[in-house]
Order: C-alpha cells, then sequence, then structure tokens
C-alpha cells in the first residue's frame, strides 16, 4: 500500500496572482483536484497526505466534496522550503511506501501512476531526454555536459518510506539542500538502485503565467477529449 504526499505549499511569486497556482483553475477545475481525481480510484494509494499552509486546508475540504474526492485526505504544514515540506508530509506517512507528488503538475494519467506502482523496482522516478544543449555556466562557460547522459527528472516519483525519511532526517540535520528527492537519496544512499522509468513530455510543471497557457493546450488536447 501506499501514501501518496501531494506537495500544495507554493505560494505562486511567479504566477503573480493573488492565491497559489495550484487552487487556480486549469480547464474549469483547480489544478490540485486534477491530481486528486486521477488517483481518486487508485487502491493502492491508501491516502493523501497534502502538504499546504493551514489556511488552505478549510479550502481544499469544500474542494474534496464539490469534485467528489473520496480518497481520505490529511493534511501536513508546509515547511520554508519544498525539502522541509517534503519531510513534513513524511513524517506523517504510515505504509511502507510513499509517492511524492507536487500539485503544480496536473497531467500525470491514472495509468501512469499505476505504472509507477507497478514497477518491480521500490524507489522509481520518472525523466524524460532532454532535447537540448547544456553547459555550466552563467556569465561565463565553465564547462560542458554530455546532454545524453542527462535526464529532465519528473515528478511523481516513489520511494521505499524509511529509506526517504532517514535520507531526509540527514539532509536536514546536516543543513543540506537538495532540489528534488532522488537525488538527496542518492547522496545519502549511493549504494541503493533508483529506477528510471520513461516520463511524458506533456507533464509539465505549471510555475508561470506562459505554462499556464500551455497548460490549456495539453488540457484540450489531450485530457478533455478523453472524456
Amino acid at each position: 500500500m501506499y501514501t501518496l504526499v501531494l506537495l500544495s505549499g507554493g505560494v505562486g511569486k511567479r504566477m503573480n496572482q493573488t492565491i497559489p497556482k495550484q487552487y487556480m483553475l486549469l480547464g474549469g477545475k483547480p489544478m490540485i483536484m486534477h491530481v486528486l481525481d486521477k488517483i481518486n480510484s487508485i487502491e493502492q494509494i491508501k491516502k493523501v497526505i497534502v502538504v499546504c499552509a493551514q489556511e488552505y486546508q478549510l479550502p481544499i475540504n469544500l474542494m474534496l466534496d464539490q469534485y467528489g474526492i473520496t480518497k481520505p485526505v490529511e493534511y501536513a504544514d508546509a515547511g520554508d522550503s519544498r525539502q522541509a515540506s517534503v519531510l513534513s508530509g513524511l513524517r506523517k506517512v504510515e505504509t511502507e511506501n510513499v509517492i511524492i507528488h507536487e500539485a503544480a503538475r496536473p497531467f500525470v494519467k491514472t495509468e501512469e501512476y499505476l505504472e509507477l506502482i507497478n514497477e518491480m523496482h521500490e524507489n522509481v522516478i520518472t525523466g524524460i531526454d532532454i532535447p537540448f544543449t547544456v553547459i555550466k555556466g552563467h556569465e561565463n562557460v565553465e564547462s560542458l555536459l554530455t546532454r545524453n547522459e542527462l535526464v529532465n527528472v519528473q515528478l511523481p516519483q516513489k520511494f521505499n518510506t524509511q529509506i526517504i525519511l532517514d535520507a531526509h532526517e540527514k539532509a536536514k540535520s546536516e543543513g543540506k539542500a537538495f532540489t528534488e528527492d532522488a537525488s538527496l537519496l542518492f547522496y545519502y544512499n549511493s549504494g541503493i538502485k533508483i529506477k528510471i522509468i520513461k516520463g511524458k513530455e506533456y507533464n509539465i510543471k505549471i510555475t508561470t503565467r506562459m505554462d499556464m497557457l500551455i497548460g490549456e493546450i495539453i488540457y484540450d488536447e489531450i485530457f478533455r477529449r478523453r472524456k
């Protein structure tokens, strides 16, 4: 059985809106509800822990009723960073395995969650090839990176709960910062296999207004037509 830790603590500064992006309407429905709708029928996911600011717990509860979400939902307080928010959610997980996802990635299909769950390895992430050239440096070129050795990391990701929790606790105690959880786990457990499975190009993270425009197109072309 799995628990889904759903990160919904972002404040959406780059969107320039009065509410965080994950509660904005996408295809006429709050972004976070797209995620919860897709996992609502997945039996292997026992419950969802939404990591958010306390002020959004009541509005989310109202949305759950409005959109017919029956999956049990609990809450954890968002931290002052993504990493702190993940740890806050992980500390409430009681199942042996956990899936980490974020409300700003609404374009994951139910069958794609099932593909992740059914993968035989305990620790699995999704990712896609990088289709452009990447160099290291800002004002000056510092070094070259080999494109075919790199992966654009996506979510959702699944882990053994105790292993990823222990790694997060170590990172917190040592004051180390990571931008996502597979790299954090690899840093503290380089001997543990972390499987990469093929992600989807439409599984974008919505961060900016341009992303919202692209997201509406993705929803119309791929998701609305499935209904």
